[in-house]
């Protein structure tokens, strides 16, 4: 049994909690359970560290990151074995994640030398006027369960460049990928005190001494729309900053004049990555009614063709879901939807043999007062929607509460244009059903989200801009 982390030095909790493979209800870890204390332990261990971390040079920290970039890509088998066995998406699949996770380190590793200020012109002669960044300090970040590797490196890698240190807390149903990640973070050679994990059965005290905590100067989370409000009422008392990457409910527009199998194999991606369970998966497919039919057919074909099962088979394309509420929710969604006039077209059921496995679903008669319309299922479900007109379907995917992320197909670059420029959207996929990239701004408008993620702008959120006014010069 764990009783202490190394991350935390001499902190002991005798509290434990365990960790299951959803595929086949395996006890994979037994972890210490920290709470407050741990916490806050946690953090003082970042705020000593913190200063010497960013009194280093830009090139030490960056070559601190690609130590660890190098040691992730080594380890990357290992690591997708793990993210298999506690998450339960393909094996691949996690292999993928895994390399994106170092893709964030190496980009970052990069940018840490590309931290610039800038001079004004001064209105007088005997004044110069400058522009310098500094690291903001302690940052506590909070992960989700369905990318644990991804979402690690995307928080942390721009918070270490910029001369940060970081309190992590990764999501109870996935801790061992972070930890895993974190030990070899230390054979990097990060200093002491740097990288901080905590594990957690109940984020509750965690998030409030994250946010409470003086010492801790940003707040960085993934995750529910609902547990964002909550940790931006938390900090809102210190008005301490927060990036939040929140909750979506993303259109997948397609339109008369595309390229219907190109539309399909992006439907594939943006539905059923990760068995539906991602913040920028298509949850509502509009499909307009001259290629209604064709687009229904072709995408059920497809996904007929989709193997779900253990993640660690080699045949195996969709995964399990990650617990049984979210076979629940699913359901729920399923049922309702049939009540209210829609079809199955393929799938609609749970799969036996153990396990929290359901049947990739297209489902079509979808309305816009069935719950799979108005929230998001996180889920291996297809709903498609028929259209008549290219401007109602735009505000009909512009009315919701989130803006994380959107998709259209069509071929008229007039239409591309406007339909990109309208949709209310922090991204955008044209064409394409996959989008992310370390080189690119994450995050969305409206209640999906504060701030962005990856790209030059994601080391922005980290950085404090202060004014220099030089007189007497």
């Amino acid at each position: 049994m764990l009783d202490r982390v190394s991350a935390l030095g001499n902190v002991v909790t005798k509290r434990t909690f365990q960790v299951f493979n959803p595929s086949t209800g395996e006890l994979l870890a037994e972890l210490p359970d920290m709470g407050i204390e741990e916490t806050q332990a946690a953090i003082e261990r970042a705020y000593v560290a913190q200063a010497g971390w960013a009194a280093l040079t830009a090139r030490e920290r960056s070559d601190a990151l690609w130590r660890w970039h190098q040691l992730i890509v080594t380890h990357t088998d290992d690591l997708a074995a793990v993210l298999t066995a506690e998450m339960g998406k393909p094996f691949a699949e996690a292999k993928s994640e895994v390399s994106h996770a170092a893709a964030y380190l190496k980009w970052y590793a990069e940018e840490a030398n590309r931290i610039y200020g800038e001079t004004i012109s001064a209105p007088s002669t005997d004044r110069r006027m400058l522009v310098i960044k500094q690291p903001i300090g302690v940052v506590g970040a909070i992960t989700p369960w369905n990318f644990p590797a991804s979402m690690v490196a995307r928080k942390i890698s721009p918070a270490l460049a910029a001369g940060c240190t970081i309190v992590l807390k990764p999501a109870e149903q996935t801790p061992l990928v972070a930890g895993a990640m974190f030990a070899l973070a230390h054979q990097a050679g990060l200093p002491e005190g740097v990288v901080n994990l905590i594990y957690a059965s109940e984020g509750d005290a965690v998030g409030r001494e994250l946010c409470s905590n003086p010492k801790v100067r940003k707040v960085s989370f993934t995750g529910s729309t609902e547990v964002g409000r909550q940790l931006m009422r938390q900090c809102s008392d210190q008005i301490k900053k927060v990036s939040l990457e929140l909750g979506g409910n993303a259109p997948f527009i397609v339109f008369d004049d595309a390229d219907v199998d190109a539309a399909v194999d992006g439907a594939i991606q943006a539905k059923f990555r990760n068995a539906g369970q991602t913040c920028v998966s298509a949850n509502r497919i509009y499909v307009q009614a001259g290629v209604h039919d064709e687009f229904a057919d072709k995408l059920t074909e497809r996904v007929r063709t989709l193997v779900v099962g253990d993640g660690f088979d080699p045949d195996v394309s969709i995964g399990p879901l990650i617990d049984t509420r979210a076979l629940t929710k699913i359901q729920g969604h399923i049922t309702d939807a049939l009540e209210k006039g829609g079809v199955i077209r393929c799938g609609g059921r749970q799969v036996g043999g153990g396990g929290t496995f359901f049947q990739p679903t297209v489902l079509t008669g979808i309305t816009g007062n069935m719950l799979l319309a108005q929230e998001e299922t996180f889920g291996p479900l297809a709903p498609i929607i028929r259209f008549e007109d290219p401007e109602q379907v735009v505000r009909q995917a512009n009315d919701t509460i989130y803006g994380l992320a959107a998709y259209f197909y069509a071929s008229s670059l007039k239409r591309v244009w406007r339909v990109a420029e309208a949709l209310e959207y922090g991204m955008v996929g044209i064409n394409t059903g996959r989008m992310s990239s370390e080189a690119a701004p994450f995050g969305g408008m409206k209640q999906s989200g504060i701030g962005r993620e990856g790209s030059r702008h994601g080391l922005e959120d980290y950085l404090e801009m202060k004014y220099l006014c030089m007189g007497g010069m």
